[in-house]
C-alpha cells in the first residue's frame, strides 16, 4: 500500500491473520450480541411478502441491521480492549423463542501493524 494512502483506523476479516500486517498483541475473544424479535407489522407485512415469492424484503432489513449492530459491538468491545484488528470473524444466529432471535458476532481481538517493506 502506498505511504500517501490512508489506512483503515479498525481492520476486520474472516480469515486467521491479514496480509501485510503482524500481530503485536492478542486480547482474546470478543463478542456482540444483539436480540430482535419481529413485531405484529413485520410478521404481517413478511406474510403478505411471502405470499409473492421472492426476495422478503422486510425480513432481509431486520436481518442485515441485527447482524450489523451485533458486528458494531464487536467491534466496539475489541478497541475498548485496545485492539485496532479483529481476525476470525463469525456469525452465529439462534432462535431463543418463537419470533425472537440472538445474533452473535464473534472474533479474535488483536492489535496489528503494518510489516516493514524491506
Amino acid at each position: 500500500m502506498p505511504d500517501d494512502v490512508a489506512r483503515p483506523r479498525f481492520l476486520t476479516t474472516t480469515a486467521n491473520d491479514l496480509a501485510g500486517y503482524r500481530v503485536v498483541e492478542t486480547y482474546g475473544v470478543v463478542r456482540g450480541i444483539t436480540v430482535r424479535s419481529r413485531s405484529v407489522f413485520g410478521t404481517v407485512g413478511a406474510a403478505l411478502q411471502a405470499l409473492v415469492g421472492g426476495n422478503i424484503s422486510l425480513l432481509t432489513e431486520l436481518c442485515e441491521r441485527t447482524r450489523a449492530d451485533a458486528f458494531g459491538s464487536a467491534v466496539a468491545h475489541a478497541e475498548s480492549l485496545g485492539a485496532n484488528a479483529l481476525l476470525a470473524v463469525r456469525y452465529d444466529a439462534t432462535e431463543i423463542m418463537k419470533g425472537v432471535s440472538e445474533v452473535l458476532c464473534y472474533g479474535t481481538a488483536v492489535r496489528v501493524v503494518a510489516e516493514s517493506r524491506g
